[in-house]
């Protein structure tokens, strides 16, 4: 029950930040995003102290950490691959307009017989 009370703050909170940007309408800008970051600085750190909140932040730190160990492709892997893809890409496309194009001239010229002029 605890937790239903604090993560209903934490989107009061938020609500409230993002309220006072639009409240503070006459005020510098900078006044203004300071009302939204402080409603969502405040609402993360409720959120944080329920159990949910707890579970997805270590969630996220683990997230990272498997992110981190990923081997990434170099410059020269990224740029071959995209090459075939782009070559892949526009042979597709000239095989598909081949393929229109021969079924408009069997469909229309020789079923139909409507030859254009």
């Amino acid at each position: 029950m605890a937790d239903k009370f604090k993560f209903s703050l934490a989107v009061l909170l938020l609500a409230a930040g993002l309220a006072g940007f639009y409240l503070l309408a006459e005020q510098a800008m900078i006044v203004r995003v300071l009302a939204v970051l402080v409603g969502v600085g405040l609402a993360v750190f409720v959120a944080w102290k329920t159990e949910q909140g707890h579970l997805f932040f270590v969630f996220a730190k683990e997230a990272s950490g498997e992110a981190k160990k990923v081997v990434w492709p170099s410059r020269k892997e990224t740029v071959q691959t995209t090459g075939m893809v782009f070559a892949f890409v526009v042979v597709m496309a000239i095989f598909l307009w081949l393929a229109d194009k021969s079924l408009e001239w069997v469909l229309y010229d020789l079923v139909l017989g409507w030859r254009r002029s």
